[in-house]
């Protein structure tokens, strides 16, 4: 309940924000969406390696408020929906894991350069997991699939840290990192034989990833003119 509070007051406070940004020629709403190419850093138990790379594009939503106290330096603050997940092949027993969260992101940073052209970005990000899914694998065929809203797998939220560049019409590239491990280790469950277990006690993950973001929008009109790709084309 409490992190529903917290997400609703997010929600609210970029709302409003965004609502005066058209009255204020340095400030202004982009919102938009972005494919990721992640990666994991997994320590299983001791064991590393059998991370496979995981794309997604779906469901990618963000908005970002912008204030720019000049044509060189500004700050960026913002709401987002994520997929976020990797993907283990476990070398021990053979089988594939795919696990995913759907993300709630409150993003802080700093902007440098050509505020309207190229520049450079770089902040921390909160994301608050909402739904988590895993899926199990066995000779390419699926076992086991489950999902759960607001699940203690996971934890309350995650630390991101993230570094981009910005290019002109609202295309721009991203480096992410999770500080937070994906799992939450203390997490424990009743067996069949009524013994507790800590399915994530000894497996640290640090998801990181790559992503080329478009910002479709800038206020509510696109964020290029019809002139502007012509004459660039």
């Amino acid at each position: 309940m409490k992190k529903i509070l917290i997400l609703c007051f997010d929600l609210s406070l970029i709302t409003s924000i965004s609502s005066q940004a058209q009255k204020n020629t340095n400030s202004y709403f982009t919102s938009g969406t972005e494919f990721i190419f992640s990666f994991a850093s997994i320590d299983n138990n001791g064991n590393d390696g059998g991370n496979v790379m995981r794309f997604t594009g779906f469901l990618h939503l963000q908005g970002t408020y912008n204030y720019d106290f000049g044509k060189a330096f500004g700050l960026m603050t913002g709401i987002a929906l994520r997929n976020v997940g990797f993907i283990y092949n476990n070398p021990e027993t053979g089988l594939k894991k795919k696990y995913r969260t759907y993300n709630v992101g409150i993003p802080i940073g700093l902007k440098l350069g050509s505020m309207g052209k190229t520049h450079l970005y770089a902040g921390y990000e909160i994301e608050f997991p909402t739904n988590y899914k895993e899926k199990t694998f066995n000779n390419e065929r699926k076992d086991d699939k489950f999902n759960v809203w607001f699940s203690k797998r996971t934890p309350t939220f995650y630390n991101t840290v993230f570094v981009g560049v910005q290019f002109k019409y609202g295309i721009s590239l991203k480096f992410k990192y999770y500080l937070t491990n994906f799992f939450n280790q203390d997490y424990s469950e009743v067996n069949q034989d009524g013994i507790t277990e800590y399915p994530y006690e000894n497996i640290d993950v640090r998801i990181f990833y790559f992503s080329l973001n478009i910002n479709i929008f800038r206020d509510v009109h696109f964020n290029y003119t019809k002139e502007e790709m012509m004459h660039k084309f």
